[in-house]
Order: C-alpha cells, then sequence, then structure tokens
C-alpha cells in the first residue's frame, strides 16, 4: 500500500467551488446547493483504497450523526477510471449504497475539484465552516490499516465538535495517510 500524505491546504482558504455529478442520484449538483447551514465535511475518498475500507463504517456513521446537527457531509472520487476501473462511477453508485453513504458521492472526472482542493491522498478530509472557510484537514484519526489502533473519528469529530459549540478547531492538526489520488 502506498502511503501518500495530505497536502494541508491552508486553513482559512474559502471553499473552492464545483459542480459534479452525483452517482447515486445521477444528477449534477453544486456546492452552494449542498454545503451545510453550520459546516461542510468535503472527503476525497475511492472504491478501492484498503485506507478508504479501513474508515467507511465511521465516516457513515459520523454522517449520520453530524448532519443532523447541520453539517454536511459530500465524498468525491477523482481517480483515473480509465486506469482504475473499479473506481468507475457505476461501481461509485454501488458502494455507496453498499456503505450505506447519506451523503453524496461525487464524480470528478477531469480532477479539476482534486486539484483546486490540492487534494493528494484517498481519504483526505476537510472541513468548512458556514462561510465555507476551512477550519479543519487532515485524518479522520490515528487509525490506519494494520496498526492495531480503532477507527474512532476523533480528529475529525473533535473539529465538527468545536465548530458546532463555536470554540477554536485546534490548529495543531495531522495529514490524512491514504492511497494517492491516481492521476491521468
Amino acid at each position: 500500500m502506498a502511503r501518500t500524505p495530505s497536502n494541508m491546504l491552508p486553513l482559512g482558504t474559502q471553499a473552492p467551488t464545483f459542480e459534479l455529478v452525483d452517482t447515486v442520484s445521477g444528477n449534477r449538483v453544486k456546492l452552494e446547493k449542498i454545503q451545510g447551514l453550520k459546516g461542510t465535511v468535503i472527503m476525497f475518498i475511492c472504491n478501492h483504497c484498503p485506507f478508504v475500507k479501513h474508515v467507511n463504517l465511521t465516516v457513515a456513521d459520523l454522517a449520520n450523526k453530524f448532519q443532523p446537527k447541520g453539517i454536511k457531509f459530500i465524498a468525491i472520487s477523482s481517480n483515473d477510471v480509465e486506469n482504475y476501473p473499479q473506481d468507475a462511477p457505476h461501481l461509485m453508485k454501488e458502494t455507496a449504497q453498499q456503505e450505506n453513504y447519506s451523503f453524496p458521492y461525487l464524480y470528478d472526472e477531469t480532477q479539476t475539484v482534486a486539484k483546486d482542493y490540492d487534494a493528494a491522498c484517498t481519504p483526505d478530509f476537510y472541513l468548512f465552516d458556514s462561510a465555507m472557510k476551512l477550519i479543519y484537514r487532515g485524518q479522520l484519526d490515528d487509525s490506519r490499516p494494520g496498526n492495531g489502533i480503532p477507527v474512532t473519528g476523533k480528529d475529525l469529530t473533535a473539529a465538527m465538535n468545536a465548530l458546532l459549540e463555536n470554540k477554536e478547531v485546534d490548529s495543531d492538526q495531522k495529514p490524512s495517510i491514504g492511497c494517492n489520488i491516481k492521476w491521468k
């Protein structure tokens, strides 16, 4: 397994806008129409990455817990499907259904969105406040496939709780580690 870290987009960055196809509904969606009232988690994931598979259940649980509180979740796959056909949009839809995603799973065919976010790996997590300013980026938690640490989502959860409690998010943030995005 490749172990690629996040690039750590600067805190305070305004979320780059986008319009992508939601592989579950088949509809094109704009960020402005699906962002959260209090915050938005944007994550770069894919179907085949063992690091993503390792955290899928916890990510789905966190979305179910925090979306009713006003923090929306959005997943994006930017991988090159020509060389990685297991990440194709029709299989993204299947994955979303199998993993019980309660959030859109968008396909970034041109890879422009991944480049705009300076995304480097899967999974790569970004939390934006209600004004769509970046307040957290990095890892879900310290768990990785095979390291024996339970998946809890503690790092992202702490950031989301701070946002909801109108507290400052700790700026000491660790990069995510995962498979590199499969660039064309």
